[in-house]
């Protein structure tokens, strides 16, 4: 998945590689190592911290962004694969090899470095990736041709409203039904949570709740379909202008659509609620129709885009080194007074900014940079790990 050569079919018929795509697929991984490794969370700026609960912040844009962008990666992936002659059955069978090593991947990011079984939190960031992508891919695969469409929007539509109803409508045991006897979306009592205390106890990441649990899949598959409907777009033979127009009136669409649906059923993150979908859909759509209008058409690729490139093009194994360093840093202990290896660092350096906001900041922009060598590394080299 990580490294998919995405092509666009021009007028003509000639494949031509999308090099928006990987510049949006970039500047995500970069930010989400940026937001995921504040120097210190107490005085990170706003933009770069999740909401409490109900709302939004950038920082809550980056994984739907991740997963909508492996969405359309995805039919890329499968079109050049059954033009050459792949058969579904041996792309559904990578399908699920791929999910198996990203949910292993997950459970090692989790545990690493001392994987205390009894503890370790099966939720995650790789595994939502795995269940979202294999269903996406199996609903994708399996949809008859002219009907394709038909049979993505028919089942993102059921996901959103199914998780709606069952979160507004549906009483949690224990705790009564949603706006009569507890507020909508309680931290606590509502299914997502109450499904994962039962079937996850002592695993989760919040002690009584996980923002990547398993009912919250369901909506969170509707993220990857999204992207999927944005690649067939992009596989028309639309002009580019034309394609450039659909997406940007998307975005829109998708904005207004998830801050109406908010109104009902609040944005939430950490609860993958169906407004939330829709909403960073938008974003991520909005996000795409810049890089295609700056890059696709207007042909500005110099300079700027090799970064963004470079992060995307190796996204998940730059994604896991991300988060593996910051365990060596906080179980290193060095000195007489037993500080960990990544308290040594920021005291010594970044403590001794004056505004600790922005030393916050500073130390978060290094980390990017340290996560970026390895990444250049593999680029020079032309190593691209695939999953």
């Amino acid at each position: 998945m990580t490294a998919t050569t995405v092509t666009s079919p021009s007028v003509a018929g000639v494949q031509t590689r999308l090099i928006s795509l990987d510049v949006l697929r970039g500047i995500t991984i970069a930010f989400m190592i940026l937001v995921n490794n504040n120097g210190d969370e107490r005085y990170a700026y706003w933009p770069l911290k999740h909401a409490l609960w109900n709302g939004w912040t950038p920082t809550d844009l980056v994984f739907p962004t991740f997963l909508f962008v492996a969405g359309v990666s995805l039919v890329f992936s499968f079109e050049s694969r059954l033009a050459k002659g792949a058969s579904k059955a041996s792309l559904l069978s990578h399908a699920v090899r791929r999910s198996v090593i990203l949910f292993a991947l997950g459970l090692v990011v989790n545990g690493f470095p001392f994987f205390h079984l009894s503890t370790l939190r099966i939720y995650g960031v790789l595994q939502r990736f795995a269940v979202c992508l294999l269903v996406a891919s199996a609903i994708y695969l399996y949809s008859r041709g002219k009907s394709k469409v038909a049979t993505l929007v028919t089942v993102l539509v059921a996901a959103l409203v199914s998780y709606w109803i069952i979160m507004r409508w549906m009483p949690v045991p224990g705790y009564g039904l949603p706006t009569r006897d507890i507020p909508l979306l309680d931290k606590d009592a509502n299914w997502v949570a109450y499904l994962d205390r039962h079937i996850f106890p002592g695993r989760l990441y919040e002690g009584t709740r996980d923002p990547e649990g398993l009912l919250s899949n369901l909506p969170a598959l509707g993220t990857a379909l999204l992207g999927m409907l944005t690649a067939i777009w992009l596989r028309t033979k639309k002009s580019a202008s034309t394609k450039f127009v659909g997406l940007f009136a998307a975005a829109i669409a998708g904005l207004i659509l998830g801050k109406i649906w908010g109104h009902w059923f609040p944005i939430n993150k950490k609860l993958w609620t169906s407004s939330y979908v829709l909403f960073a859909a938008g974003w991520s759509l909005l996000g795409l129709s810049i890089c295609y209008w700056l890059i696709e058409i207007k042909q500005w690729r110099r300079g700027w885009t090799f970064p963004w490139v470079v992060f995307g093009s190796n996204a998940i194994a730059v994604y896991v080194f991300s988060e593996l360093l910051p365990a060596l840093l906080s179980d290193v202990h060095v000195g007489s007074n037993h500080h960990t290896l990544g308290q040594v660092i920021y005291s010594h350096i970044f403590a001794h900014v004056p505004d600790p906001s922005f030393g916050s900041l500073l130390y978060s922009l290094c980390y990017v940079s340290v996560c970026f060598i390895p990444a250049l590394i593999l680029y020079r080299k032309k190593i691209f790990i695939k999953i």
